[in-house]
């Protein structure tokens, strides 16, 4: 989990970068299309068998809509206005929305007591990230963070939507089935939208592109499938939680961004939020003052 916040808190600095160049779904298009060539690779490098039951095909193209098309969007777009370190605090609220999902889901992941309070707390921290004055006054900043948080809600369905369909599934299948619908539905509209995808672009960009699509779609999302499968779709949204000190930290080195003092009082309360909600923390603490 550690590893995989990493990797997708510098992927937050990175697709900034890119979107200085090309469009926010021309910069989707290429990191599913080719994160999915690289996934397919490994899949044929070990030979795992290929799925033919069109149910999965048709669960890899759900799939790609909630995790990828849908959240990888929403957030381009919106970090063409917030800042990338705000991105990741805002994408902290994943889990939050992982918890009530999963509870509305499954029986097992039922929401208790502790959940709740730590709910509430996520939601307050934010809240305060966004600044409740920005919703009144509901310019395009506000806007940008909301389809952030939009995006993190389609995370949260997708955890869901993983563990139904794709739980048989070998994590290197279902990342490159995933990646592959997500490619199929994005390709046409950024197409359409954007104009033609190209490789003529600066040196930066084609890095940027390499890292989020190779490291930090590819190699991120067998890790994905592999924490779900130890962990479970709510814990598994945990990982965000530890996104954002990576992102805030790799944003004012290298992108030279700036967060109001609010936007790290709503992180310290959505954190305290997502340790209750995890509960080893307030375990280990009871176990020592026994």
């Amino acid at each position: 989990m550690l590893l995989l916040a990493a990797i997708w808190g510098a992927s937050f600095v990175s697709i900034r970068v890119a979107l200085d160049e090309v469009g926010p779904m021309t910069a989707v298009v290429h990191r599913v299309g080719w994160a999915a060539i690289v996934l397919w690779g490994v899949v044929l490098l070990i030979r795992l068998p290929i799925p033919r039951d069109p149910r999965i095909w048709g669960a890899f193209l759900g799939m790609g809509l909630l995790n990828n098309v849908i959240p990888f969007g929403l957030m381009a777009w919106g970090q063409l206005y917030i800042e990338s370190g705000l991105t990741s605090i805002l994408n902290a609220a994943t889990a939050i929305f992982g918890v009530i999902t999963a509870a509305i889901f499954f029986a097992d992941e039922k929401i208790t007591s502790r959940k709740a309070l730590g709910v509430l707390l996520g939601f307050a921290g934010v809240a305060t990230a966004i600044g409740l004055e920005n919703l009144r006054n509901f310019d395009i900043r506000s806007l940008a963070q909301l389809a952030v948080i939009g995006g993190t809600i389609s995370y949260a369905l997708a955890s869901v939507w993983a563990r139904k369909t794709l739980s048989g599934q070998p994590p290197q299948v279902a990342a490159a089935g995933m990646v592959t619908g997500a490619t199929l539905v994005i390709l046409p509209l950024a197409w359409w939208i954007e104009g033609p995808v190209t490789l003529d672009l600066q040196p930066r960009t084609m890095a940027a592109i390499g890292y989020y699509a190779i490291l930090g779609t590819a190699l991120a999302y067998l890790l994905y499938y592999r924490v779900l499968a130890m962990a479970g779709s709510g814990n598994l949204m945990l990982v965000t939680l530890l996104i954002p000190p990576f992102g805030i930290v790799l944003g004012a080195l290298l992108l030279d961004e700036a967060l109001r003092p609010a936007a790290y009082g709503g992180f310290a309360l959505l954190a305290l939020g997502l340790s209750v909600l995890d509960g080893r923390i307030w375990r280990l603490l009871g176990l020592r003052a026994r």
